[in-house]
């Protein structure tokens, strides 16, 4: 018999979990669940587990809407780094997409909470979407719900 799986969530590493949080509880809708301050000094193997490999501070924020959970990792030591996928040719997860009723309303609004589109992505290749950058450059996909 093959395992049972089942989702949790999906995680995000953020810069500013006050900015991250704007935009995804304020502008997409989550809302802030349970929070967690973890310091490997207190939780032997967190810093293994995650794939860190010295002391590490982090804070974890849950957000949720529609069954969807999402994990914003915001590390006080060390440092986050890197960059979030800027093309979804790229191997890896590459967005998070989400329906709208009003894309042009939900774009506006975006912005408005720290959001960025990316113009080159709209596009209407059978159902109207677009890109929006959020605060640390995470690619979120906005399609205009069939219908509306």
């Amino acid at each position: 018999m093959a395992p049972q799986y089942r989702p949790s969530h999906v995680g995000i590493c953020v810069a500013d979990l006050d900015r991250s949080l704007r935009f995804y509880c304020d502008g997409l809708g989550f809302r802030a669940d349970e929070r967690f301050e973890l310091d490997s000094d207190q939780v032997p193997g967190l810093d293994l587990a995650l794939e860190i490999g010295e002391r590490t501070i982090v804070t974890s924020q849950f957000v949720r809407a529609e069954g969807l959970a999402i994990e914003l990792l915001a590390y006080t030591t060390p440092s986050p780094g890197g960059s979030p996928s800027a093309s979804r040719r790229l191997l890896g997860l590459t967005h998070l997409s989400l329906y709208v009723d009003d894309l042009e309303a939900a774009i506006a609004h975006l912005v408005a909470c720290g959001g960025a589109v990316l113009e080159e992505t709209r596009q209407s290749p059978g159902i109207d979407l677009v890109f929006l950058a959020d605060p640390d450059g995470v690619r979120v996909e906005l399609m205009q719900a069939p219908g509306a």
